[in-house]
């Protein structure tokens, strides 16, 4: 729903229909991932894409029929072994996709829902997509944390008993402080075992953080490809002559302070989660070996990476090991930062540190797809 919110608020707040087409599961090679929607405007406008153009005439059809029945539908697309190239994905993937009409009447919830998410604030939506009773099926639910540690979370709508919304509450909440999105299984009342109704969960959390620490040219680009890539991105520097807005326009903060203080601060204030990223580029030791200090010590982060060459490198594990600093912290280290694709410039920097991050997230090798085998997309690499 995110990548086409602005459309869809478009036409909510003119009190128009729309229908909504959004990937709930993926199974093998799908090309786009649970949570990725298309809309059938009012005007039969085509907005974003499931599956990348091989399925979206089928879900278009399937869309209006919707809007017109006001019938939620779940359809399932694959590969048909009579004509693979009919209506299913010629990747192989196989795609659940749930089609819905959205209006001011079946989704009086949408305006708070978009104002959260454009104020970045956390909120999850939960939508029965399957279920034995036909009608049950649609109904939805939202949830939102707590605003301070420890305070209650809250819940607008059911999903039609205190059982169904308790079960689904609970594992919402889960999905959200991970910023995921996925399908849940449940019994016909949200028994924990049990099977006959599926629930979609969009866990909207604020864009993960990326923290890159040395105000230089490479962290220009750096931050340049962290926002293309959805982060919220923050770079620090103790020196107020290079950390400047103007220097960094694609950075969402600037932050003049020393980088070891910040990120101690940072931590000490909750703002570190497991999506977080750090980009170490300062390759000055009086920098970043405090920081390290801090950075590989904290409790759960996505990815620390620090620039340097192989001397710098191994001058730097030397200081951190006086510093206390033990070889299992330090195996959370990546240095020299990135992959090996023979970057030169900033930019190519940027995408080689991007390229490494990625695979970290999804269980990449970072190796070239044409010498590997097996499937492409993966799932979420464990933490």
């Amino acid at each position: 729903m995110r990548d086409v919110l602005d459309e869809l608020m478009t036409w909510w707040d003119s009190g128009e229909t729309v229908g909504m087409a959004t990937v709930v599961a993926t199974f093998q090679s799908a090309p786009r991932p649970p949570g990725a929607s298309m809309l059938v405007g009012p005007d039969e406008t085509a907005v974003g894409s499931v599956s990348g153009g091989c399925v979206e005439g089928a879900v278009y059809e399937l869309a209006k029929e919707v809007v017109e029945s006001g019938t939620p539908v779940l359809q399932r697309y694959g590969v048909s072994d009579d004509d693979a190239f009919a209506v299913g994905l010629t990747c192989g993937g196989i795609l659940d996709v749930f089609v819905e009409k959205v209006d001011r009447s079946t989704f009086p919830e949408l305006g708070e829902v978009a104002a959260d998410l454009r104020a970045g604030r956390p909120v999850a939506v939960a939508t029965v997509i399957e279920h034995t009773d036909p009608a049950v099926l649609g109904r939805r639910m939202i949830v939102r944390p707590g605003v301070d540690a420890g305070a209650p979370s809250s819940t607008t709508g059911s999903l039609g008993s205190a059982r169904m919304d308790d079960a689904v509450h609970d594992d919402a909440l889960g999905l959200l402080a991970h910023g995921t999105n996925s399908t849940l299984t449940y019994g016909t009342d949200g028994e924990r075992r049990g099977e006959g109704m599926r629930v979609f969960v969009w866990g909207f959390a604020p864009k993960p953080r990326m923290l890159v620490f040395g105000a230089i040219d490479f962290a220009a680009a750096v931050a340049r490809v962290g926002s293309f890539l959805g982060y919220h991105v923050t770079v620090c520097d103790a020196r107020p002559v290079f950390a400047t807005h103007s220097r960094f326009p694609d950075a969402d903060e600037v932050v003049v302070d020393w980088p070891h203080r910040f990120l101690a601060k940072e931590s000490e204030e909750g703002r570190i989660d497991p999506r977080t990223v750090i980009a170490v580029l300062t390759h000055d030791p009086k920098f970043d070996v405090p920081l390290l200090e801090v950075a590989l010590r904290l409790p759960d982060v996505a990815y620390i990476g620090a620039m340097g060459s192989r001397r710098t490198h191994d001058d730097r594990l030397a200081r951190l090991r006086e510093a206390g600093i033990t070889d299992e912290e330090l195996a959370r280290l990546s240095s020299p930062i990135g992959l090996d694709l023979g970057a030169r410039t900033p930019e190519e920097t940027a995408i080689s540190i991007a390229a490494e991050i990625i695979a970290g997230r999804w269980g990449g090798s970072g190796e070239r797809l044409a010498t590997t085998a097996g499937r492409i997309h993966r799932e979420a690499a464990l933490s």
